[in-house]
C-alpha cells in the first residue's frame, strides 16, 4: 500500500500486485515524477499533481506501468516470467466524486460503480465470495472495511502464497485524509477473532440450510 498526497486538494492510494521489480518500478517512476514537479511547476504534466480528475491518474500509472513493463519484458519472457502488474488506485481531486480503479496490465482501467462496488488484484477468486454475498454499497465504511480484512484472511487460508501483513486504509469522501490506516501481523488477535467469528457463523448457517426432502419423512 502506497500512499501520495502531492498537493493539499488531492489524496491518492496504490495498491500492486504481480511481478515485484514492475511495482516497486512504477511506484519510483511516481515518486521521481512528484519530485520532479515540485522542483518545475511549469513543467508539472502528466503526474498525480497535475491531475484534474480520477480517471487521469489512473491512466497515467497505466502508462508508467507499460513503460516499465515494456523496458523489461522481452528479458523476463525469455526467461519463462512475466513482467505483468495491476494496482487498484483509490482516492480524491477536490470538486470531483472520490473513487476506486482497477489498472491492468495493459495500461488500461476501469471504475468501481455502484453495480460493482469493489475491485480486486493479485489473488482474488477465494476471497471473493464474501464480497459478492454480503458487500453492497449502503455498507458502512468500517463494515466494508472488516468486509474486505475477512476476505484476505480468508484467502490466506486457502492459499499459502497469500499472507500477512494485511494493510488497510479508510479514505471518507471529501476528506482528503486518511481516517484510519492499520497494519495486522501474522499473530495479530483481531484476525484470529475474525477467523473464529466467521467460522461459527458458517457453521451456524450450514444447520439452518432446508432440509432434504427425505429428512423431513417420518420414519415407519
Amino acid at each position: 500500500m502506497y500512499v501520495f498526497q502531492p498537493a493539499s486538494d488531492r489524496l491518492f492510494v496504490l495498491l500492486a500486485a504481480g511481478n515485484l521489480a514492475t511495482t516497486q518500478a512504477v511506484v519510483s517512476w511516481i515518486r521521481r515524477d512528484l519530485d520532479r514537479a515540485a522542483e518545475d511547476s511549469a513543467s508539472g504534466t502528466g503526474d498525480l499533481r497535475s491531475c484534474d480528475y480520477l480517471f487521469e491518474a489512473a491512466a497515467y500509472i497505466g502508462r508508467v506501468s507499460v513503460a516499465v513493463q515494456e523496458e523489461n519484458g522481452e528479458a523476463l519472457q525469455q526467461a519463462g516470467a512475466s513482467a505483468g502488474a495491476s494496482f487498484l488506485l483509490g482516492g480524491q481531486i477536490a470538486g470531483e466524486p472520490h473513487g476506486l480503479y482497477l489498472v491492468y496490465p495493459q495500461g488500461n482501467a476501469i471504475m468501481a460503480t455502484r453495480e460493482t462496488p469493489y475491485l480486486q488484484i493479485g489473488e482474488t477468486k477465494y476471497g471473493k465470495p464474501p464480497l459478492d454475498n454480503v458487500g453492497h454499497t449502503n455498507l458502512s465504511l468500517e463494515d466494508a472495511a472488516r468486509l474486505c480484512l475477512i476476505s484476505e484472511v480468508l484467502t490466506q487460508r486457502s492459499n499459502l502464497t497469500v499472507g500477512p501483513p494485511f494493510e488497510l486504509a479508510i479514505l471518507p469522501a471529501d476528506a482528503l485524509a486518511i481516517a484510519h490506516r492499520l497494519t495486522f501481523a501474522a499473530d495479530a488477535p483481531e484476525l484470529a477473532a475474525m477467523v473464529e467469528t466467521w467460522s461459527d457463523a458458517q457453521r451456524e448457517a450450514l444447520h439452518r440450510l432446508p432440509s432434504f426432502p427425505w429428512e423431513q419423512s417420518s420414519p415407519t
